[in-house]
C-alpha cells in the first residue's frame, strides 16, 4: 500500500486531483496515429439527419438539463444538491446587447483558438446566459475545481487553455455522464478511442470516468489531432464527429482547411459544435456581466488518494470507515461495479480524515465480507471424472452413482466399499427403498 504525498481540495462531490509523477502515462508518439484509425474510433458519432434550429441545442450538448438523460438529471439533483442559487443577489440579464458587444468581448479573451462571432454563436450565447443562468452558475462554480486540473494537463502538452471548456459542452462537468451513443466521462470518450489512448475499460474499471486519466488521454488525443490538421477549430470539429467526417468535408470543400469553409459539408450536429464551444467560452468568462454569480456551496471536503494492489470492494471501505456508499462512488466513479480489481496499482480517493483510519484498519477492511464481496469467484474447477464403476462419476471429491434396475443399498455399498448406514446418511435416506434413475452421493 502506498500513500500519495498530496492532499486534494474537494468542494463538490467530485475529486479534484493534483498530479503526481506516477499518475502521468507515457506520451503516445504522434506518428503512431493515422487519420484512418481516428476515423474508425471517433469520440462521438454525429447524427447527419437531425434538423437543428438556430435557437435549439441538439441532444448531446449538455448545456442544461433540457435534453439530458434521466441518469444525468439525477446526477444534477444529487451531486449538485449543495449548489443553491436562491441566495444569489445577481439578477439575470434580460437586456438585448448589440452584436458589437459580443464580438468585442470574444476578441478580448486571451485565447489562441479563434473565437469569431456570427448569428449561430449569438444564438448559443443567448441560450447559455439568458435561458439557463442557474446551470451556468453551477458550471462556473464547478469549473473552479476542474479547470485548474485541466489547465495543468493542457499546459504540459502545450495546448490552448480554452480547450478546458470542451468538457462543459461534452458532459456538463459530470464525470459520470454517459451518452446514448456509449460515450462516457468528462471528455465523453467512446470505448475504442479510450482504449487507443491507454484508458482501462473493462467490466470493473472504466477510466473514462477517472478525471485525471481521461484528461490525460484527451490531451494526447487533441495533440495528435492538431498535428494532423494544424487548425484548432478543425480539431474541435473532429473531436465531435471524428476525423473521417472532417476529411470528407475538406474534400467536398475543394481542399479548404478552415472550419467555416467546410461548414456546409459537415454533419448538422458538428456545424453547431464549434459555435457552442465559442459560446461556452463566452458564458464561462462573461457570466457575471449578465448577472450570473457562481453557485454557492454549503461545505468543503478535503480528500486524499492512496493506492492499493489488493482486490477490494468499496463496500468494505464504506462500512469500516463510516462513509456513505453514494459518497464513495462519487469520489471513485471509475469503478463501475464498486470493485478495485487488484494486481496492478489502483487509486482510492477518500475523505482526508479517513485515510489514517484506512491504513490502520487495512487488514480488517480487506477481510471484511471478503467471501461474499470479492472472493465469490472459483479459481479452479475439478472436472467430472468417470469412475471404473459404470454409471458413476467423481467431482470435487464426491462420487455420484445412478441407480439401476435391480440395485439395492447393500449391493451399491459393496461396490463402493462403504456401509448401508453411510449411504443413507450421505443421501438423507430414512428407508432402504431406492428407485432406478435416481443419483446417490458417495462421500469418500
Amino acid at each position: 500500500m502506498k500513500q500519495t504525498k498530496y492532499i486534494l481540495l474537494f468542494l463538490i462531490t467530485i475529486p479534484l486531483y493534483l498530479f503526481a509523477e506516477e499518475n502521468i502515462p507515457d506520451t503516445l508518439a504522434i506518428d503512431t496515429i493515422s487519420i484512418e484509425s481516428l476515423e474508425l474510433v471517433p469520440l462521438q458519432a454525429a447524427d447527419s439527419t437531425a434538423d437543428i434550429d438556430t435557437d435549439e441545442i441538439p441532444t448531446g450538448y449538455r448545456i442544461d438539463t433540457i435534453g439530458l438523460s434521466d441518469i444525468e438529471i439525477r446526477w444534477f439533483n444529487q451531486a449538485l444538491q449543495w449548489l443553491d442559487t436562491t441566495d444569489c443577489v445577481a439578477v439575470p440579464d434580460t437586456a438585448t446587447l448589440p452584436d458589437s458587444v459580443y464580438k468585442a468581448r470574444l476578441q478580448a479573451l486571451p485565447c489562441v483558438i479563434e473565437l469569431p462571432y456570427n448569428e449561430r454563436v449569438r444564438a448559443f450565447i443567448v441560450r447559455y446566459v439568458k435561458r439557463n443562468p442557474k446551470q451556468v452558475a453551477r458550471l462556473m462554480r464547478m469549473g473552479e475545481y476542474y479547470f485548474p486540473m485541466f489547465e495543468e494537463a493542457l499546459g504540459r502538452y502545450q495546448l490552448p487553455y480554452e480547450l478546458k471548456y470542451l468538457p462543459v459542452i461534452e458532459s456538463a462537468l459530470n464525470p459520470m455522464a454517459r451518452s446514448h451513443m456509449g460515450a462516457a466521462g468528462l471528455w465523453q470518450f467512446m470505448p475504442g478511442t479510450g482504449k487507443l489512448y491507454g484508458l482501462e475499460i473493462n467490466s470493473l474499471v472504466d477510466e473514462r470516468m477517472d478525471p485525471v486519466r481521461s484528461t490525460e488521454a484527451a490531451c494526447r488525443f487533441l495533440s495528435n489531432m492538431y498535428a494532423i490538421y494544424g487548425d484548432w477549430n478543425l480539431v474541435i470539429a473532429a473531436y465531435n464527429c471524428g476525423g473521417g467526417n472532417v476529411n470528407k468535408a475538406i474534400r467536398r470543400a475543394g481542399g479548404k482547411r478552415d472550419f467555416w469553409s467546410i461548414y456546409p459539408y459537415l454533419p448538422r450536429e458538428t456545424r453547431n459544435y464549434v459555435p457552442i464551444f465559442i459560446a461556452a467560452n463566452y458564458a464561462m468568462n462573461y457570466g457575471e456581466e449578465h448577472g450570473i454569480c457562481k453557485a454557492p456551496i454549503d461545505r468543503t471536503m478535503v480528500t486524499d488518494t492512496i493506492r492499493t494492489t489488493q482486490r477490494m470492494h468499496l463496500q468494505q471501505a464504506a462500512d469500516n470507515l463510516g462513509i456513505e456508499m453514494s459518497e464513495l462512488r462519487r469520489l471513485n466513479p471509475q469503478y463501475s461495479r464498486d470493485v478495485l480489481p487488484g494486481g496492478s496499482s489502483y487509486a482510492l480517493v477518500l475523505p482526508a480524515e479517513k485515510v489514517g483510519l484506512f491504513i490502520d484498519l487495512q487488514d480488517s477492511i480487506m477481510a471484511y465480507k471478503a467471501d461474499s464481496l470479492i472472493n465469490n469467484r472459483r479459481a479452479e474447477i475439478d472436472l467430472a471424472k468417470v469412475t471404473s464403476i459404470s454409471g458413476a462419476y467423481r467431482i470435487n471429491g464426491v462420487t455420484y452413482y445412478t441407480i439401476k434396475n435391480g440395485d439395492s443399498l447393500s449391493t451399491i455399498a459393496k461396490k463402493f466399499h462403504c456401509s448401508v448406514k453411510q449411504l443413507k446418511q450421505w443421501n438423507g435416506l430414512t428407508s432402504d427403498v431406492i428407485r432406478a434413475g435416481k443419483k446417490l452421493k458417495i462421500c469418500k
